[in-house]
């Protein structure tokens, strides 16, 4: 077998192609080398020309592995994770600091149901530092470098060691004070006189039946402020300054502390369920099964709380569909 070095010009190419194939964008690429995209196009150009073959389709929606592409990315992206993961084992061996135990997250469910704990997971885990990859929107696939993930996932997805956190549950919530000033949302109605936080990310029309005429954003007398940050969202709501879809695994703590409240009798079942999920491409780490299973005892504790404050249980919406429930997968 020829040895890489005469096969391809540079090494650094391959990360490059890595970088450009994970993110499906040179631009992307770029500013993870911190180099200009053409430098990145340039590099690609010299790996394609080495293997004898095109490896992206430059598309007007973005980038497109070819079937060689997929092919050598399936490899080099294997290899690339696995060196990445020797060398944090190198350093953590070589550093007396702490290990890292890094979390996928939205930046949601983090600043309001995370932070508030970190005392009590610092006394549970004290041998433990925590990362936070936060995510302020849709929630997607998890990059190589995560240990543990909050997603909606297959149960039968065999990528991921898998355990239930929370099933999706989602309601308009809002401050006591919004609710005193403004009265309960009527779905049936036009919305005159609320105020609706929404997530850029979320297909309106997808919520039209479970939410009703108050959703038909078009003939709406409502005032509607948009986001791209859920996050910041919720802050809104809890300052009185509307009313926002609350999902319960992120709200939970609000709705016991009484400073989000429910704005309708609406509670949307989608049948789904929130998982903590690790890649089973790495060993799974006792730590990260430790905190997997604080995180799910902190949540259980929480929602058994909540049980009865939910009830009566109104009409729900149990049957929204597989490719719905995708774009619910928010939190």
């Amino acid at each position: 077998m020829a040895p890489l070095s005469r096969l391809i010009p540079s090494a650094r190419g391959l990360l490059v192609f890595e970088a450009a194939a994970r993110t499906g964008s040179f631009t992307a690429a770029a500013a993870e080398f911190n180099v200009s995209q053409p430098s990145i196009s340039r590099s690609v150009a010299e790996l394609e020309a080495a293997v004898g073959a095109r490896l992206f389709e430059r598309r007007a929606r973005g980038l497109e592995l070819t079937a060689d592409g997929s092919d050598l990315f399936g490899v080099v992206g294997e290899a690339v994770g696995r060196i990445a993961d020797a060398v944090q084992a190198i350093r953590q061996r070589q550093n007396t600091t702490k290990p890292v135990v890094t979390l996928s997250m939205s930046s949601s469910f983090v600043a309001h149901w995370l932070l508030p704990r970190l005392g009590e997971f610092h006394a549970a885990f004290p041998e433990i530092d925590i990362r936070f990859d936060l995510i302020p929107g849709v929630l997607r696939g998890i990059p190589d470098n995560v240990d543990l993930a909050t997603r909606i996932v297959k149960d039968d997805d065999a990528r991921y060691h898998r355990w239930f956190f929370a099933p999706e549950i989602i309601f308009p919530v809002c401050s006591p004070a919004y609710l005193k000033a403004r009265g309960r949302l009527d779905h049936a109605g036009d919305g005159l006189g609320h105020v609706f936080l929404w997530l850029t990310d979320h297909a309106m029309p997808k919520w039209a039946r479970e939410w009703g005429n108050v959703a038909q954003r078009n003939s709406s007398k409502g005032v509607w402020h948009e986001f791209t940050d859920y996050s910041v969202i919720l802050q809104a709501a809890l300052n009185g300054e509307g009313i926002a879809l609350g999902w319960l695994s992120v709200v939970s703590s609000a709705l016991l502390k009484g400073t989000l409240i429910p704005a309708s009798d609406l509670i949307i079942r989608t049948g789904q369920h929130h998982s903590l999920i690790a890649p089973r491409s790495r060993p799974l780490n006792a730590m990260v099964e430790g905190v997997a299973l604080w995180l799910r005892t902190q949540i259980a504790t929480e929602l058994d709380a909540l049980d009865e404050a939910l009830r009566p249980r109104p009409k729900c919406s149990p049957d929204i569909s597989d490719g719905q429930s995708q774009d619910h997968e928010r939190r």
